[in-house]
């Protein structure tokens, strides 16, 4: 298996990796800033489970493809800025449900499973996570060793249980805030229309950064 030397020093680069805010961290932030601590930490549970799918495709080398093929790359990553930028327009258009829902009013439902298929679909089409796991994830596997795929899989489990704890805090700050708006109907709207500005831009960004090969 995975040495303890090769071991830590992964977990530290995917710390650092992680720490800084990506595509998965600012959609939390989003989810919290629109819907509040369950949605965020359930936003962060789907991402996670999008990021492991991408380890598990490296490990089955299907990750290799991806990092090698400039077309399915860009259409990977122009799928899911289109997905984040069609939830930005969302949440903007509805940016009075959330003053609804502290107010009694009626609100448009968000189910707990669609909040973990939003985050799953950002997790499984992240750029960086996916550049991460097809060019640096292998580069930490003992070939020697043997049980290359089963290594790969601790490697990744590590790095998405640093991402789980990264990402929690970030949607609990960002939740704590959301309370603070919430004490005023206007504030509460703005809240609203910020996470959908945020979740537009981000699509964007995704969209226009990246490889460039």
């Amino acid at each position: 298996m995975v040495s303890t030397d090769r071991l830590l020093a992964f977990a530290a680069l995917s710390f650092l990796l992680i720490i800084v805010p990506g595509p998965s961290v600012l959609f939390v932030i989003g989810r919290a800033l629109a819907h509040g601590r369950r949605a965020a930490l359930t936003t962060v549970l789907g991402n996670t489970l999008g990021a492991y799918l991408l380890v598990v495709a490296v490990a089955l080398g299907v990750g290799s493809l991806v990092e090698r093929s400039v077309l399915v790359f860009t259409t990977l990553k122009l799928a899911g800025a289109a997905y984040l930028v069609c939830l930005g327009v969302k949440a903007w258009r509805q940016r009075g449900s959330l003053r609804a829902a502290f107010t009694g009013e009626e609100a448009p439902p968000h189910s707990g499973l669609r909040t973990l298929w939003e985050g799953f679909a950002v997790g499984v089409a992240n750029p960086k996570t996916i550049v991460f796991f097809a060019a640096v994830l292998p580069q930490f596997v003992d070939r020697e060793h043997g049980h290359v795929t089963a290594q790969m899989l601790l490697l990744g489990l590590v790095f998405n249980l640093i991402a789980v704890l990264s990402d929690s805090v970030w949607g609990l700050v960002a939740a704590t805030a959301r309370d603070w708006f919430a004490r005023s109907p206007r504030r509460l709207s703005a809240v609203g229309g910020a996470g959908g500005l945020t979740m537009i831009g981000l699509g964007v960004t995704v969209a226009v950064t990246g490889r460039k090969d």
